[in-house]
Parts: C-alpha cells; sequence; structure tokens
C-alpha cells in the first residue's frame, strides 16, 4: 500500500512540474526579430552612428534601393556601399511602387532588381531579399499575384522575395493567393488608413494582426511606427506629407506624432496573445540625430526592451536681459525617453501686466492664474525643450507650477 502511495505521489508531483512549467511557457513573451527600415532618400554622415549605435537592436537592415514614381519614373537610391559592408549584417533591398501606378514596364523593373542584387554583392553586401512595397488596390491583387509569380521566377535560389501587405487587403478572398507567391511579408500597421486619420491606431493594428496570422501560412513581420510626419497645406489631392525632408512649400503645417508609450502599450498587448507565423518587428525608420520627426535612439531602444519611459517635465524660468520682471518660459523634457509635449502647464500667478503663449500653446489666463494649452502635437527628445511662452508678473507663488501630461 506505502507503494502505491508513493508512486501516485510521484505521479501527481510529476504532473504539477509539467503544469507548471506549461505555465511558465505560456507566460512568458515571445522573443521577436528586431528589423529596421533605412527609408532616407539621401544618406549623410550621420548614418555611421546611427547604424553603430543599433547593432545590438537590429538582426536585419531594410534599404529602399530603388522607387517608381509616376513623376520621377524609376529612381535607384544612392547609399554608401561601403558603410553598409563594414555594418555588415543582412540586407534587404525594398522596392517602392506607388500605388497611383497599377502597371509598371516588368522587364525594365525585374532587370534593374536582379542588376541591384549583382551590384551589391559584387561589393561585398550580404543581401538576403528583396522586398516590393507596392499599396495596391484591393481589386488589383490578382494581376499583383502575377506579377509577383514572374518576379519570384526570376529571382536566384538563394534571395527570398516579400512584400508589404496592407490590412484594407484583409477583406479579399486573393489574399492567401497572394501571399503564397512570397516567402514571407510584412503587415504595415502604421498610416494604413489616411495621415489625417493618425498614424497609428492600437486596437484597430491589434485586430488586423490578429486576422492577419489566421490568413497566412507564412512568416510575417509587422512595421511600426517610430517616427512624426506633417501635414502641409491643403490642394485638391488633400494635405501634402512631409517627413524627414522639408517640403519648403506654403501652406499650414500640422505634426502628428505617435507616442513611444503608445507602441509599447500594444506591443505589450500582443505578447500576451502570441499570434501564429508573426516572427518580428520592423521599425520604420532608422533614428538619425538630425531626423526630428524620429525617435531617438535611446527610446526606441527603451521601446523594444521594454523599460519605463516615465516622462518628467520642467518649466524653466528665463529672465530677459534688462528686463525688468519679464521672463520667458521653457518646458525641457527631462526624462529618459521622447514624449509629446504636455497638454497643459498652469502657472499660479497674480499682478501680470502681460503674458503669453508661443509654439505650440495658447494661453488661457485669470486672474490667479496662467494656463498654456497645447494647441498641437510635437515630440520632444529626451534632454530637449521647446519654448512655451512668456510673462511679466508682479508676483509668481513658489511650487505653483503644474504640468498635466
Amino acid at each position: 500500500m506505502k507503494r502505491w502511495a508513493a508512486a501516485l505521489l510521484l505521479v501527481l508531483l510529476a504532473f504539477g512540474a509539467w503544469l507548471a512549467g506549461r505555465h511558465q511557457a505560456l507566460s512568458v513573451p515571445p522573443v521577436w526579430d528586431q528589423q529596421v527600415y533605412l527609408w532616407q532618400r539621401v544618406w549623410s554622415a550621420q548614418h555611421a552612428p546611427a547604424l553603430a549605435a543599433s547593432r545590438d537592436l537590429f538582426s536585419s537592415l531594410r534599404i529602399l534601393a530603388l522607387q517608381l514614381h509616376p513623376r520621377e519614373g524609376l529612381r535607384v537610391m544612392p547609399v554608401d556601399t561601403a558603410l553598409l559592408k563594414q555594418d555588415g549584417r543582412p540586407l534587404w533591398l525594398v522596392a517602392r511602387l506607388d500605388g497611383s501606378q497599377p502597371r509598371w514596364d516588368e522587364e525594365r523593373l525585374y532587370s534593374r532588381l536582379l542588376q541591384l542584387v549583382q551590384q551589391y554583392r559584387a561589393a561585398g553586401l550580404p543581401v538576403v531579399g528583396i522586398e516590393i512595397d507596392h499599396d495596391a488596390a484591393t481589386a488589383r491583387l490578382p494581376q499583383y499575384h502575377d506579377a509577383l509569380r514572374r518576379l519570384r521566377r526570376q529571382l536566384p535560389a538563394d534571395v527570398q522575395l516579400s512584400i508589404t501587405a496592407l490590412p484594407a487587403w484583409l477583406d479579399s478572398p486573393q489574399l492567401p493567393a497572394l501571399l503564397r507567391q512570397v516567402d514571407s511579408s510584412v503587415l504595415q500597421l502604421h498610416a494604413v488608413l489616411s495621415p489625417q486619420q493618425g498614424l497609428f491606431d492600437s486596437r484597430l493594428a491589434l485586430r488586423w494582426t490578429q486576422r492577419y496570422a489566421q490568413v497566412t501560412d507564412k512568416p510575417f513581420r509587422i512595421a511600426l511606427p517610430a517616427y512624426g510626419m506633417g501635414l502641409v497645406g491643403v490642394d485638391a489631392q488633400g494635405a501634402q506629407v512631409e517627413s524627414e525632408a522639408s517640403l519648403r512649400v506654403a501652406g499650414s503645417l500640422r505634426e502628428l506624432t505617435v507616442a513611444p508609450q503608445h507602441i509599447a502599450d500594444f506591443l505589450q498587448r500582443l505578447s500576451a496573445h502570441p499570434q501564429p507565423h508573426l516572427q518580428g518587428v520592423v521599425w520604420f525608420r532608422l533614428p538619425l540625430a538630425g531626423d526630428r520627426r524620429a525617435w531617438s535612439m535611446n527610446t526606441l531602444r527603451r521601446v523594444i526592451r521594454q523599460q519605463p519611459l516615465h516622462s518628467r517635465w520642467q518649466v524653466k524660468m528665463r529672465p530677459q536681459p534688462q528686463q525688468n520682471g519679464l521672463y520667458d518660459l521653457i518646458i525641457a523634457n527631462d526624462g529618459p525617453a521622447d514624449a509629446p509635449l504636455p497638454a497643459a502647464v498652469t502657472l499660479a500667478a497674480g499682478d501680470c501686466l502681460a503674458a503669453d503663449a508661443v509654439g505650440r500653446y495658447r494661453l488661457d489666463a485669470t486672474a490667479t492664474q496662467l494656463r498654456f494649452i497645447r494647441t498641437g502635437d510635437e515630440l520632444v527628445r529626451a534632454g530637449q525643450s521647446r519654448p512655451l511662452g512668456w510673462l511679466r508678473c508682479q508676483h509668481l507663488t513658489p511650487g505653483g507650477i503644474r504640468v498635466t501630461p
């Protein structure tokens, strides 16, 4: 009897250990591969330190290598091949084919792509794949399917083929057949509806990722934003998009940003619900020091490594020389990561002769307080500051400054 009880106890202990191990395995977040787009059309000296600082973050680089545009035609992007050779990471060559041009000269395009693969490899660059970024209309997916099949036949066997996939295609019965023509895909989750509707919607992004994982039986990644953009003016086609370079056109400018915490929260929710075939993230785009709309490298690292992104703002008052009682107000990001400008800054003040807001704030003043209210979005990098306004007041309440994130 004792032997039977001992045997039962061993079985129960083994079963308990199995359950504990299974629970632990299910609770461990997925380990995603991290890659990044280099989307700059003009390379500069800033690329070298950015690539060096990113070596511990990204396994592969996806390079904008070629663009087909109705106005510019077929354009090969100049890149620093020596720098990429020194970097040594695997490369994907991205061909951006504008969606407003549903047909193209396939023979010329594919010939140029194959030449680029040969040229890059001849320069010692480890090209592993080609990504076609074509925002085709859903109705034209059958034609896109046939074009990809013809391209696949021409590629060397050791060159993978991928596409950028759009959430709008999820409702098409043609999508599974399209995805069978490629080795992998990248589901774009940023700026997919329209810039006017924002750069990223976490609720929709999660739904799209879950649906996409059920459609494809091939490996896929998701493309997430680490940047902002500006909407300049409005014409018959809508606002023009300004990204890493200024458009230098007249018109009002509206900034669109994505808070790093917003993306971090989305990734946390996604990791709690692992999706089949999801292998990683491709970030848009590689942060350069002078790219004012891109997140800083340190902030992107914090998001990837799930480190705290606490904001810490400080209002600084700078007296203007030889102007008794006149102060400039500065809002400074003293936190560890980039953050959106605070929604409001309130100062307890009395006997104010004059005050006003500047930059992306407006002033709402009463007899006892000055309230600076944000009127537009902007992401401020850690360690940087922005003008808030100015004031000339006889009395400022010590400790009377309140910042509303």
